[in-house]
């Protein structure tokens, strides 16, 4: 055996690097789809890609996350570009020294030039939408402050702001085309849009001319269903591509029918699936993942595999599906923070079968063999010791840090005068009413859906029940039901405060244009007690920005959780807990188990990690070394409802199974 890959070794560093293949004797054109084959620079090329967000995968991974793509014998990788995160506000950027909680993940020319340096080309799909399971499907929510702004349409208001984002970015991608010497082959206008329903081709022409105008030369294409690519493109002058998990000889040969006589590709072959919460966690069998990628390859086809590195939707970034075309937020179906996809490689970059299937595949039937890296050792991991929890800081405190708006009525947290006018994005809104009333079994009523989900407090306690199983989802305080009403108890409270506590679970990534309308918080209509309309509100913006948390350190109002513990009230309100990760080198990946825990976030030295809730399918938070450092971490958990004491850790993910 020995002697074999002593053999194999030298056929490969015989071998030409891909770029050398694809550009000895100098660039002359780049990526054309005028034939049945396609060409890079005038010689045949089959692309075998995958995706990977470079916004999900720590900057410190990148390098190690795409050798191992081209060590499986990858050509290309293929990546979005998330707008919501790259203009938080309306012309203020951020590509990775703009300051935001994400600005290291959001070094995209860098990320580009790592695939380059490790002789891959790269797709890029700017959007403005990008689906992704992504908030809003990259989109910035201050979008809607505009009224009547009308998101991927020709719409003038929304177009003038794509505009001005693409006038930024798309510059930075055109000086990494490949035809300039960058790694850049092809870019998507949109996403998915014949998923849409919509037929406007006049806001496709007007992406498609962006991008020209901005310096985009390689090849353009779209993106849909199998079933709805004529919808979503521009037939005749941009090429079609096709997205689907199944039916890959049925799938192509519809595109063949109506794309004839251009290269056949897939886009986005599914290669696992993602998960909302309450859900059991999704997974492809290798067996079915082997079986469609062989047919795409062998029909023959090229194919980018989404996900080939799922990553993580960090902070309060995952998106949401509208089941059933609902479009009042009664269908939302909220992502986990992992996006873990069941991909050939894991959320933390580990292989799995479905590494080894892309291996052999690509090994066997790319014509074009070019040198392959060694294979990278996977990343450490390691179980810290459970840790204790030190110190609380009481949800009236919590308040108390935050400069409170007065506001006549309830309003969505987009409407906030915060920001530089652009309003709340992420995160949590409360509404505070003071000096009120309230006699007992009284009646509180919310008009309208929660956006998305709801606490109640009276003078700091908590009147409604913990979130333990996926059915509290239809009563109230939630979602799925309109027009919410709660019986308060049988106390009278006078000159009591009312706190109303609600979360933006994720906005919808994905649909008919009619399920954008994603505003957060209280706003389809008036809250009431007993059929009185509550007004004089003040509101709280509660965003865990990383400058805020972090200043909460150094407050003296953090009380000891040992005497909590002996004081705690079942119906106390959502609280802040305090522990301290004291790490000697080396740091490494580790994941946090939240088996013990019920419903909230997790914030690691300011960063918010994810989401976690007891209802699954994700029990736990993949914490990747990069987050850490030597010393002191501070972890802080604000759980919603009932604290462990303490915080503990695994060496891999924790999922419930399968349905």
């Amino acid at each position: 055996m020995d002697e074999e890959k002593k053999k194999m070794a030298l056929v490969n560093s015989a071998l030409p690097t891909l770029y050398q293949h694809y550009t000895t004797g100098g660039i002359v054109t780049g990526l054309n789809a005028d034939t049945p084959q396609f060409t890079l620079n005038n010689r045949n090329i089959t692309i075998f890609s995958g995706a990977m967000h470079y916004f999900r995968v720590p900057r410190k991974y990148w390098r190690d996350r795409l050798r191992k793509m081209r060590a499986a014998g990858l050509n290309a990788v293929e990546t979005y570009v998330p707008w919501n995160l790259h203009e938080p506000e309306p012309g203020k950027y951020d590509f990775g020294e703009g300051g935001t909680d994400f600005e290291d993940f959001l070094h995209v020319q860098e990320y580009l030039k790592i695939a380059q340096e490790e002789d891959l080309l790269a797709i890029v799909r700017p959007g403005p939408f990008i689906c992704a399971e992504w908030e809003f499907g990259g989109l910035p929510s201050w979008l809607l402050r505009e009224k009547d702004i009308k998101v991927r349409t020709s719409d003038s208001k929304f177009m003038a702001h794509v505009t001005r984002f693409f006038n930024v970015l798309i510059p930075l991608l055109a000086a990494l085309q490949f035809s300039k010497g960058g790694p850049i082959i092809a870019v998507q206008v949109e996403n998915e849009y014949g998923s849409t329903g919509s037929n406007d081709k006049p806001y496709l022409r007007q992406l498609k001319n962006l991008l020209q105008d901005n310096g985009i030369v390689e090849l353009l294409v779209t993106s849909d269903g199998p079933f709805s690519a004529e919808i979503g493109t521009l037939p005749g002058e941009v090429l079609q591509t096709i997205n689907f998990n199944g039916n890959a000889v049925k799938s192509l040969d519809n595109l063949r029918k109506i794309q004839p006589n251009r290269p056949l590709m897939t886009m986005e072959y599914w290669t696992g699936w993602f998960d909302h919460w309450s859900e059991s966690h999704h997974t492809v069998s290798t067996k079915n993942f082997r079986q469609v990628y062989l047919d795409i390859i062998s029909y023959p086809a090229s194919v980018s595999m989404y996900m080939f590195h799922g990553g993580t939707s960090f902070g309060f970034l995952n998106g949401a599906n509208m089941e059933g075309g609902q479009t009042d937020n009664g269908g939302l179906q909220p992502d986990t923070t992992s996006y873990d996809y069941d991909a050939p490689l894991t959320e933390s970059g580990d292989y799995t079968e479905k590494y080894e299937v892309v291996v052999e595949l690509v090994g066997q039937y790319n014509p074009e063999k070019t040198l392959l890296p060694d294979r990278p050792s996977e990343t450490p991991k390691i179980v810290y010791n459970s840790l204790e929890i030190i110190d609380v800081l009481e949800f009236s405190t919590v308040l108390s840090k935050i400069d409170g708006i007065p506001s006549k009525n309830v309003v969505s947290m987009e409407e906030l005068p915060i920001n530089n006018n652009s309003g709340q994005s992420y995160g949590y809104i409360v509404y505070q009413k003071k000096n009120l009333n309230i006699r007992a079994n009284s009646v509180l009523k919310i008009q309208g859906r929660v956006c998305d989900t709801l606490i109640v407090l009276i003078n700091g306690q908590r009147i409604t029940e913990p979130l333990l199983k996926a059915d509290q989802l239809k009563g109230f305080g939630y979602w799925k039901k309109k027009d919410g009403e709660l019986n308060l108890g049988s106390q009278d409270y006078e000159n009591a405060t009312l706190e109303l506590i609600v979360e933006n679970w994720g906005r919808n990534n994905f649909g008919g244009l009619n399920q954008f309308n994603q505003k957060k918080g209280l706003w389809q209509g008036d809250v009431l007690l007993n059929n009185s309309t509550l007004e004089n509100w003040t509101i709280y913006p509660l965003e865990f920005r990383s400058s805020w948390t972090n200043s909460l350190s150094s407050s003296s109002s953090w009380k000891r959780f040992s005497d909590y513990k002996q004081s705690k009230n079942e119906k106390s309100g959502p609280i802040l807990l305090k522990t301290i990760l004291k790490i000697d080198n080396p740091v490494a990946d580790t994941f946090i188990d939240l088996r013990d825990w019920v419903k909230g976030i997790v914030v690691v030295n300011g960063f918010v990690l994810g989401r976690y809730s007891i209802i699954g399918p994700q029990y736990f938070l993949y914490l990747p070394a990069p987050l850490l450092k030597s010393g002191d971490n501070e972890i802080i958990i604000f759980e919603h409802f009932t604290p462990s004491s303490k915080l503990s850790f695994s060496k891999s993910q924790i999922f419930n199974k399968k349905k």
